[in-house]
């Protein structure tokens, strides 16, 4: 089974991967857009028992739309966010794409809060389900375990 390693931007904080996400997903929330920096956010999620945090981290939590509480664990040293779980999707752990470094990484196949979405972005292929209703960004797909 191979391993993905993520990483903060001063490489203090890693979170090691093993296999393949059961998710991967574009989120125009707001929020997603802040935490970010960007227009939107791409994050992977694999099962908790199948990623393992090395190193320090600080952790911040808030309420979703959802009425869930998001925690989000970031490094203290260079601010980036390496994981976040949302106590509305138990089991998994979120894992934001960028922090892979790889530009071979697996593209997303949801895009969820798209009534929030900038008007000049796109995420494309075939196999991309959509949706503008916040509340299906956690009823949309299968997570398996």
């Amino acid at each position: 089974m191979a391993t993905r390693t993520a990483t903060c931007r001063c490489g203090q904080l890693r979170a090691e991967c093993e296999g393949d996400p059961v998710r991967i997903s574009a989120c125009h929330c707001l929020e997603c857009q802040k935490r970010t920096g960007s227009v939107f956010a791409v994050q992977a999620r694999w099962p908790d028992d199948r990623v393992l945090l090395a190193g320090d981290y600080s952790e911040w939590q808030r309420e979703c739309d959802s009425e869930h509480v998001a925690t989000y664990r970031f490094c203290p040293k260079c601010g980036s966010t390496l994981a976040f779980v949302i106590e509305g999707w138990p089991g998994v752990i979120a894992i934001p794409v960028g922090a892979f470094a790889d530009p071979e990484f697996p593209s997303p196949r949801f895009s969820v809060y798209e009534h929030r979405k900038h008007a000049w972005v796109t995420v494309p292929g075939d196999n991309v389900e959509h949706s503008s209703d916040p509340s299906i960004a956690f009823t949309q797909g299968e997570l398996r375990k």
